[in-house]
């Protein structure tokens, strides 16, 4: 059921996001997806919720672009994911469901956010796996790349303060690895998720700091 509803949705989010350049793009959408769904055989939760919420979860991000360049929150998304869930056959429940997940899945826990859906936390997970490793390298220079941010400014410590949010973008490339990416290993919400941001984590700790010494001329 869940693939019937994925393909009868695709047209409307191809149509979306064929123009998003900055990694939150199609391919990200269904990386998630596929990712979400095997946390899901792992850890439980709503298979159809989290599948939907795990392909709609980043409207937000094109209702950004299309308007004056501020940060749109996950929440004000949620009519234009109702909208687009009229066209599949759910449920009242259902569609809450999946509005929730969307609405909450940025609310990092180290931020003191008391999020405890299953169905919210895997698709946190997937979201934020898509964000580490090699993939999530190449998207944080896509993104970099897509609003004008240099990959790095020396001048600036790279040491985080206080809790990360998603409203204003880093100075940097390699700021914005320091000041959130390698931190979500640590924060996986589900064990299985845990296990699968350990590899991709020490990768991208040691591309940070062989970046970092080429930078500096070191090697």
């Amino acid at each position: 059921m869940l693939e019937e509803y994925i393909k009868e949705l695709r047209p409307y989010v191809l149509e979306m996001f064929c123009k998003e350049t900055s990694g939150h793009d199609i391919s990200h959408l269904e990386r998630t997806m596929k990712l979400a769904l095997y946390l899901q055989e792992k850890e439980g939760g709503d298979r159809i919720v989290i599948g939907i919420a795990a392909f709609l979860h980043d409207i937000h991000r094109i209702m950004q672009n299309e308007g004056d360049g501020e940060f749109v929150f996950p929440k004000e998304s949620i009519p234009k994911v109702k909208e687009i869930l009229t066209k599949i056959d759910l449920n009242n429940e259902q569609v809450e469901r999946i509005c929730s997940a969307i609405e909450y899945h940025e609310e990092y826990n180290w931020n003191y956010n008391n999020v405890t859906d299953i169905n919210t936390l895997i698709l946190q997970d997937a979201d934020n796996l898509d964000a580490i490793g090699a993939l999530g390298i190449a998207r944080c220079f896509m993104f970099a790349g897509a609003h004008n941010i240099p990959m790095y400014e020396e001048s600036i410590s790279l040491i985080g303060e206080g809790n990360y949010t998603e409203t204003a973008n880093d100075i940097s490339a390699i700021h914005h690895f320091y000041h959130k990416l390698l931190r979500l290993g640590d924060y996986m919400n589900t064990e299985t998720a845990k296990k699968i941001a350990k590899e991709r984590s020490d990768f991208m700790k040691e591309f940070t700091n062989k970046f970092l010494k080429e930078w500096k001329g070191e090697l």
